[in-house]
């Protein structure tokens, strides 16, 4: 019985959709976080690569064996991938800014644990917002949106035909600009009331100097603070869900960036 190799037009082809899916799902947050295990996070990827790949393979054109214009194109394709992904991961950072200003003000600036995300620590506050981020963005489904946004993008940009991708860049940097905007509003009810109990507290200090301002301070902000957080989760789930839904007119604008 004799081995039949494939094809090297097809190896070569199957490598480019295993690129491009490989750099899509370790970008987004549901999928390549560090905590999820490495075999997982593999075997995922090899098996949406063969599954796709039928479908796909269509839309792949044939290249000449060259390593160099080959090496290129896994460029590209671990670009396009990366640019699908990030659409999500930059919303979860916005959160975990907004959770970490909120924590640093109402007096947890100690209170870190280890992120297995970026390997360092941050704030506990950050942590659970990104938690609840994470489950929005798997109840809307989004996770399929983007697997059908991969299915899609080898209908629009076959390997080898991706010609903007500074426009895509550009419309990463744009999509980005809204981060600290989004933060400041998710953290903006805490915020806001931290600021009326410290300005309280600076009037009741002047008023009685016995009273140990700085040490009250930090049992009542955090008090305050964590009643208005679960007041204002229904708040917070209408404005994250209103960003991750807001995703798929994101993807619209990068792929009419790209094809431009």
């Amino acid at each position: 019985m004799e081995l039949t190799l494939p094809p090297v037009e097809a190896l070569q082809a199957l490598l480019l959709c295993l690129s491009r899916v490989a750099a899509c799902i370790m970008a987004l947050p549901a999928f390549g976080n560090a905590q999820t295990p490495p075999r997982i996070r593999a075997g995922l990827v090899l098996v949406l690569t063969l599954v796709l790949f039928p479908v796909v393979a269509e839309h792949i054109p044939p290249f000449p064996f060259e390593p160099f214009p080959l090496g290129v194109l896994v460029v590209q394709e671990l670009f396009l991938g990366l640019l699908l992904g990030f659409s999500v991961r930059i919303l979860f950072s916005a959160v975990e800014l907004g959770g970490t200003i909120v924590g640093y003000q109402m007096g947890f600036a100690a209170a870190n644990v280890f992120d297995p995300q970026s390997h360092g620590q941050t704030s506990v506050l950050a942590r659970f917002y990104a938690s609840l981020a994470l489950v929005l963005f798997l109840l809307l489904d989004l996770h399929h949106l983007f697997l059908r946004a991969l299915l899609e993008s080898y209908v629009r940009f076959p390997p080898g035909s991706l010609g903007g991708l500074l426009g895509g860049v550009e419309v990463i940097i744009e999509f980005s600009g809204t981060l600290f905007e989004l933060g400041v509003r998710l953290g903006a009810p805490i915020l806001a009331l931290l600021l009326l109990s410290s300005f309280s507290l600076g009037i009741m200090g002047r008023i009685f100097p016995q009273l140990n301002v700085f040490l009250l301070s930090y049992p009542l902000n955090i008090g305050l603070a964590l009643v208005v957080i679960g007041i204002s989760l229904p708040l917070f789930i209408r404005i994250m869900g209103g960003h991750l839904a807001g995703v798929e007119g994101y993807l619209n604008a990068l792929w009419s960036a790209l094809g431009s």
